[in-house]
Order: C-alpha cells, then sequence, then structure tokens
C-alpha cells in the first residue's frame, strides 16, 4: 500500500508474477481486471491463454500476464487464496486517467471508496 505500482488509463501493463515457495500452489488474480494474455510458465515462445480472470501458478512457477486498463482507480493483486492476504500477500496498481462510464460507473449514493 505504500508504494503501489503506477500506470494510467490506455495503457498495457504486464505483470510478472512468481511462487517462491516449496509448497503453495497461488491464483494470481487481479480485482477487477480479465487478463488479456497470459504467458503460462512465464514463456514467451509457447501459446498465450486470453480472457481470463485467475491464473494458477505452481509452487517455483512462474507466470506473465498482459490487460490493458481502461478505467481508473486502485487494482488489488492477490493470490485468491485470500487468507494470504491477511499475511500480506497483496499489491496495489494505481491507475490514473479519464473516467470511462462506458465500462464502469459507480453507484450513486456508495461510499467514494466503492468500485476501484
Amino acid at each position: 500500500r505504500d508504494n503501489p505500482l503506477q500506470a494510467e488509463v490506455g495503457e498495457t501493463v504486464r505483470i510478472f508474477f512468481g511462487v517462491g515457495g516449496p509448497n503453495k500452489t497461488s491464483s494470481f488474480h487481479v480485482i477487477g481486471e480479465i487478463f488479456d494474455e497470459i504467458y503460462p510458465f512465464g514463456s514467451f515462445t509457447s501459446d498465450t491463454i486470453s480472457d481470463v480472470q485467475t491464473v494458477t501458478v505452481a509452487p517455483g512457477g512462474a507466470v506473465a500476464v498482459d490487460f490493458a486498463l481502461e478505467v481508473p482507480g486502485d487494482y488489488i493483486l492477490v493470490d485468491h487464496a485470500l487468507s494470504r492476504v491477511e499475511r500480506g500477500l497483496a499489491g496495489i496498481l494505481h491507475v490514473e486517467g479519464p473516467d470511462n462510464p462506458e465500462i464502469f460507473e459507480p453507484l450513486n449514493g456508495v461510499s467514494e471508496d466503492a468500485g476501484h
């Protein structure tokens, strides 16, 4: 939270995610996003997978994901074993830029903290 990743609406982000531990599988997910391209095992020479929201990463494995940013806000990077978030396994991607109500529009009367 103290040092979020930074990006702008309209950019495409590539994130490399690896699991260093010897025993735990991870389910990498960015809350509020769909990965446009997934590079399984972090390989840029193998076939990609498109339009997936969560990707499984084996112990000692890695993945790379690309996604285009269409709306501003804070996107939370998590392992979908959400109990790990309590131990600090989460990150923030802070995205700035113009709103895009065709993609996302907050509900009226909802907290300013709602949505992205």
